[in-house]
Order: C-alpha cells, then sequence, then structure tokens
C-alpha cells in the first residue's frame, strides 16, 4: 500500500487503532511544547497525575503570552511554571526568547516526530516536516506523563502548488487563497498536505506560515515534505543531523486535491472578522489605515523581517499610521542587529515590541475606537485585538509594509523592485534564555513556586443518565474560543484562576451570561455551525464547567473544542436535524433522557419542557470518550489508573 507522508508517520507512531478515517487511533507523542496562557493550568493538571519525570522525548514549556506583567500574576505563573519545568523534566523558555511556535521550529523541531502543542498554532512545525498538533492543556498533559494521543483518523486533503511566487506575492498570499477556497470549517477532519512543484521554491519560514495558518481552516494540522530545503534549514541551525528525508508514495491516494497557480496569484487581505473573508488588495485600495502590526508566529521570521527591514529602508511611515513590530525570537531580534536591519525598521517610525505574542492576543497595541488594523497575523475575529469595534485585516508583510507607508491598504506591487533578501547560511546560535531540568536525582528536592492568584482545577462530575438544564445561552455560526473565553490584557493574567476568569465568560456575546448560568446551576448552551473554531485553550471548557454547563448543543464543532469538552467532563451534541435549533430559546427547561443508552446508540432524546419537544441529537463518541464523561472528565478517568 502507498501512504501520503501524514499517514507514513501516524503508521511509525501508531499505538492502536485502525488508520481507517472516521475511526479512533492513538499516537505516541515524541515532542510536546505550552505557553504561558495555558501552560499553569497543564502543568496543575500534569502533577495531579503523580507522574515524577516527563516521559517525552523532548519537552519545553515556553513564556510567550502574558509577558505584560502589570501585576503579579503573570510573574506568580511564570514562576510556577519554572519551578515546575525545572522539576519534572522540561526545558524552559525564558520571557523574552521569543513564540513558541517560532523558537520550536528553529531550535527543537525533527522532521517525521510527533509534537502537541497546547497551542492551536502548534502545526507550524509541519513547516519543517513534523505532524504537529494544537491540543488542551489536559492532552498535553497526557502526554507529558506517557500516555497516548487520541484523535479521530483524518482523510487527506492534497493541495499542490503549480509556478512560482511573484514578487511581493508571498506565503501568506497562498494561506489567504486556500481560505478563501476552502473556508474557516473547510479543513474540519482533514489533514492538508502540501505539494506540487511549487514548494521548491518555498523556504521553511514560509511554509511554516502556511501551516501555521492551518489552523484557521479548522484542519487536524498540515505537513509539507522533508527535502534538500529543509536540510539547508536545519544545517544553518546547527541540526543538520537532525534532519531525515521524507515524502508521500507516488500512488498515494487523496480524499481531496487543490491546485493553486502560483503565477496568477495576487496579493490576498482577510477582511473582518475572519481569516476566510479573503478579497484581493487591489480590490479594496484606498481604505484608509490607522495602525499596522507585524510579527505573530505566522509572519514574525528572520525572512520576514529583512523584507520588513529592506522596505522600509530610507522611508518614513505616514504620519497617521501606528506601526509595531515584534520579531519572533531573539535570534531573529539579535540577527536583525548585527545587520544593521533593526536601525533601518526603527529609523522608518515603527514601534519595536518584545518577541512575543502580543498585539495577536489583544496583549498590548490595541487599536484605536473602531480603528483599522491591518495586521500579519493568523486571526482577526471580532474584540480578539482588544477593541470590541476594531476593524481588523490580515496581510502579509509586504502589504503591511505598503500600508504603513502611504496610509492607506496599497497593493505592495506598486511599492516598485522588490529587494533581494536571503537567508542566512548560519543562524546566530543562543539557547543561554532556555533553562535546563534539574538532574532527576536532584529534581525530588525542588520547591514548586505558587502565588495566591494560582486556584485549583475546577471539579467536574460524572454524566448521570438524565440531566436537567436551563437553556442559558443561544447563539450563531462560527463562535470562537475568543467568543466563549475572550484573551487580552485585562483577562490573559486570570488563566491559572477560573472562579475570577468565569466573570467573562461569554461576554463578547452576553455580559449576563456568567450571572445566569450560576443561578441556573445546571444547563446547556446552543450553538450554531463550527462551535469553537480557533484557539485550543481549554479554558473555553473549563469555565463552562465551572458555571455548569453540562451539555453544549451545535450544529458542528471544531474538533480541538469537542475534544477540550469531553475533557472536562461536557457533553458535546449534534442536532440530527439542523433545522431544531430554531426551535429552542433561551430560558427553555430542557432534559436529557436515557443518556447512556443514548451514548451507546448514537443517539440522545432532548425534551425541551416549555414546548412539549422532543428533537435527537446525535453523539459519535468513542468507547474511550464515554469512559472520560462517565468518569467525570479525562483527570479523573486517568486517576482511576487509565491512559
Amino acid at each position: 500500500m502507498e501512504y501520503t507522508l501524514a499517514q507514513k508517520i501516524i503508521k511509525e507512531h501508531l499505538v492502536s487503532g485502525t488508520m481507517e478515517p472516521g475511526s479512533e487511533i492513538a499516537l505516541k507523542i515524541d515532542q510536546t511544547l505550552t505557553q504561558d496562557a495555558t501552560g499553569t493550568m497543564a502543568y496543575l493538571e500534569f502533577e495531579t497525575m503523580g507522574v515524577p519525570q516527563v516521559r517525552t522525548e523532548l519537552s519545553v514549556a515556553y513564556i510567550d503570552h502574558n509577558t505584560l506583567q502589570s501585576g503579579f500574576e503573570n510573574a506568580d505563573d511564570h514562576r510556577f511554571i519554572q519551578s515546575m519545568a525545572y522539576k519534572y523534566g522540561l526545558r524552559f523558555s525564558r520571557p523574552g526568547n521569543g513564540i513558541c511556535h517560532q523558537v520550536h521550529l528553529e531550535r527543537f523541531g525533527v522532521p517525521g516526530k510527533t509534537l502537541i502543542g497546547s497551542d492551536s498554532h502548534t502545526p507550524t512545525g509541519g513547516g519543517i516536516g513534523m505532524l504537529a498538533f494544537g491540543a488542551g492543556g489536559l492532552d498535553v498533559a497526557v502526554a507529558m506523563g506517557g500516555g497516548a494521543y487520541y484523535i479521530t483518523m483524518p482523510k487527506m486533503i492534497k493541495v499542490e502548488l503549480k509556478g512560482k511566487l511573484r514578487p511581493f506575492v508571498t506565503a501568506k498570499d497562498i494561506s489567504l487563497e486556500i481560505l478563501r477556497i476552502l473556508s474557516v470549517k473547510g479543513g474540519v477532519g482533514y489533514i492538508v498536505e502540501w505539494g506540487g512543484e511549487g514548494i521548491k521554491y518555498l523556504t521553511v519560514p514560509e511554509r511554516a506560515t502556511i501551516t501555521n495558518m492551518g489552523a484557521e481552516l479548522g484542519a487536524t494540522t498540515s505537513i509539507f515534505p522533508s527535502d534538500e530545503v529543509t536540510r539547508e534549514f536545519l544545517k544553518a541551525e546547527g541540526r543538520e543531523d537532525s534532519w531525515r528525508e521524507l515524502s508521500s508514495d507516488p500512488g498515494a491516494v487523496y480524499d481531496r486535491v487543490v491546485e493553486i497557480d502560483l503565477d496568477e496569484l495576487k496579493p490576498m487581505i482577510a477582511c473582518p472578522h475572519s481569516p476566510d473573508n479573503v478579497v484581493t488588495v487591489e480590490s479594496i485600495e484606498g481604505t484608509k489605515v490607522d495602525q499596522v502590526c507585524i510579527g505573530s508566529c505566522t509572519n514574525s521570521s528572520l525572512y520576514d523581517m529583512l523584507k520588513v527591514a529592506a522596505l522600509l529602508k530610507g522611508k518614513t511611515i505616514d504620519p497617521s499610521v501606528s506601526l509595531s513590530i515584534s520579531p519572533g525570537s531573539k535570534q531573529v531580534l539579535a540577527m536583525l542587529a548585527d545587520c544593521g536591519a533593526l536601525s533601518d525598521i526603527i529609523a522608518s517610525g515603527a514601534r519595536v515590541l518584545e518577541c512575543a505574542c502580543g498585539p495577536c492576543i489583544g496583549m498590548g497595541f490595541s487599536p484605536n475606537s473602531g480603528g483599522v488594523s491591518l495586521r500579519t497575523f493568523n486571526r482577526n475575529f471580532e474584540g480578539r485585538s482588544g477593541t470590541r469595534d476594531g476593524r481588523v485585516y490580515l496581510v502579509s508583510p509586504e502589504t503591511a509594509v505598503a500600508a504603513a507607508i502611504n496610509g492607506v491598504i496599497t497593493d505592495p506591487m506598486k511599492l516598485g523592485e522588490m529587494p533581494s533578501v536571503e537567508l542566512p547560511l548560519k543562524y546566530k546560535i543562543d539557547d543561554s534564555a532556555v533553562i535546563l531540568p534539574a538532574d532527576p536525582d536532584e529534581a525530588k528536592d525542588v520547591e514548586i513556586l505558587r502565588g495566591p492568584n494560582i486556584k485549583a482545577f475546577p471539579d467536574s462530575k460524572p454524566i448521570t443518565d438524565e440531566i436537567n438544564a436551563e437553556l442559558t445561552l443561544k447563539v450563531g455560526d462560527n463562535i470562537t474560543t475568543d467568543h466563549i473565553m475572550p484573551a487580552g490584557a485585562k483577562i490573559l493574567p486570570y488563566r491559572s484562576n477560573i472562579p475570577y476568569l468565569s466573570n467573562f465568560c461569554f461576554e463578547v456575546c452576553d455580559k449576563d451570561f456568567p450571572e445566569r448560568a450560576k443561578n441556573a446551576g445546571s444547563s446547556v448552551i446552543i450553538g450554531g455551525e463550527n462551535y469553537g473554531q480557533g484557539s485550543s485553550r481549554e479554558h473555553a471548557a473549563l469555565v463552562p464547567l465551572y458555571l455548569g454547563v453540562r451539555a453544549v448543543v451545535a450544529k458542528s464543532f471544531a474538533r480541538i473544542h469537542a475534544a477540550n469538552l469531553i475533557n472536562a467532563g461536557i457533553m458535546p451534541l449534534t442536532f440530527s436535524d439542523p433545522s431544531d435549533y430554531d426551535k429552542l430559546e433561551q430560558g427553555d427547561e430542557l432534559v436529557l433522557k436515557d443518556i447512556f443508552a443514548g451514548m451507546d446508540k448514537g443517539n440522545i432524546k432532548l425534551v425541551d419542557v416549555n414546548k412539549d419537544l422532543d428533537i435527537d441529537l446525535k453523539c459519535a463518541f468513542t468507547d474511550r470518550q464515554k469512559a472520560i464523561l462517565k468518569a467525570g472528565g479525562l483527570l479523573k478517568y486517568v486517576g482511576q489508573g487509565n491512559n
């Protein structure tokens, strides 16, 4: 049998299950990563498991999200994570060392290895041929303890790239084009594999931009072959011994094939408020711009920054525009400084921010009221920037620079000749900001340092055979984890304090929801298509758990969020007939009946007491997921001795 690249890596790491699309499989995980916004909770969960040391080949704890230390909360979380890493055998990447995905690509990623991270953009690692998944913190904690990672065996999409990118047309434009074609839910249930003649012209940083943005498709992950381009990148990072050649078999079969002609591709832009609301830049030229942000895990590599510096050299940004630059890592920043490119950026009037996620998660540099912000980021969800009525567009670094210089959205092809930018033959290697763990013999004496903001994991209840609950919230399609549990500088410091965090749950949709849910005691949320898209943050499940949510009923779910709900002990259920969504109203009294028998049949009955209405719901739970729900969540399931 001939396999796709992803199928080959799955086969190498298969612990249980069969590689039939739609069936549950368990994978051995080689590496894990966490970041601080999700990491504190993940390490509290890991600690509860009682495992003396991590059992992966490599696990890294990054500090890159909550770096704005306006109070003690973030600093306490960082100290806690550092002490956990030192005690339990993880490497610790200090604040300022860079964004987890950029640093992991540079220093730790290995072709053919499996990686899960408590961040939805972990598939960035697919840019060097890793099989990398975003996951909830509990799944990452279990993997660190030596447990397998369970997913539904995906189908396969092949994207064939023909031709070669023209100047000012970029990997970001490829990402936006595939989003235009497939939409934010078009990748659900698939792994996206990139191939064709066009990939040989794409550098590893460009490939990583594309696999990073694959998260916005809802895809399980995205991956490129590991070829000579990959080898040259790893060689320049001093890690050529990590390279291995990887590609799909010539006769591999894909469930869908999409072609993109790079010769014809134009600069693209995603308009508010969705990454798939994509048009050509030229179609909206002239739109006034207030702010431009360049960076994030999508476009903060040295390659991106050198192009930005070259385009800004000798120019000054428009007086009406505020421009921020966030290098992706300390390595990127140091090399920009050494070659003089940083001076060109500063001279243009740009503000250079820390090597961190920053504005992408609303951690500073929010736009003005109603402001138009062009960002080289991966998401433009409403309110994510920190300004509720901000209008955020997603663009390439080249398009971002064109707007910063001219003060309006401008086709970057009008900037003149594209300066030549070459990647270095050798990157500047300095791993001094990565702290190694304690010797295992000394680890048992290491003290875990906790601050007063760090609260315990919320208690969950086992699913019972009948649940009486109020419909406390009804929302529409494409509800993101930013809707459920917002990011931003005001809220992120409380990611380790679920009780306090609960006050902000769904505040974008309905600020009264938290109080209403608390008063109800036991409740159900109703949603539309693609419920829970976006971030892997398990807080979007843990906070509803704390507020008494027992089930979420939607037309369809995003993969990671559905898994997080099950891990928290909340049932994700879907309408057998999507039109039944219209029959339910906020405030209805609901009963879920004969749940245990319904789980086995794949069909649970929902009764609306107010309307004397019976509704059929689908539940395609695996035996393991049923056991997790009956135990009261993954943590209790593992505590019972299960894997």
